[in-house]
């Protein structure tokens, strides 16, 4: 899974700094788990997440974010609670969910949120 800076995060997720409005960078939609080192709920959710990346190869991306090295990052997402997740459709706006959640959960969101045929 890949860590994003704020650029990288610019150049797959989204460019806050030219939109102020919602616009969706990325080729495949993405789970962002904005997370902590120390936090514990975080180390539950990861290897689910690292689970989930491996099952939806080439469907969906699952990005990490270290909110004590990227603060702008998670000050500009408003994040006061960890883990936070934001689920980014490609098209439409992105949903946020927090706390360590359960694999059937991720999924549902998964298949709600991200795969869900909006035609």
């Amino acid at each position: 899974m890949e860590h994003l800076t704020k650029e990288t995060f610019h150049e797959k997720v989204f460019n806050y700094e030219v939109n102020k409005d919602w616009k969706f960078e990325g080729d495949l939609p993405c789970i962002i788990d904005f997370y902590a080192d120390w936090c514990q709920p975080c180390k539950i959710v990861s290897p689910i997440l690292e689970e989930l990346s491996k099952e939806y190869e080439g469907k969906i991306n699952i990005y990490k974010v270290n909110t004590e090295e990227q603060t702008e990052l998670a000050g500009a997402f408003g994040i006061r609670s960890i883990p936070s997740l934001l689920f980014c459709p490609k098209e439409g706006q992105p949903q946020m969910a927090m706390g360590a959640l359960p694999k059937e959960s991720l999924e549902k969101a998964i298949s709600d949120v991200l795969l869900a045929n909006k035609n």
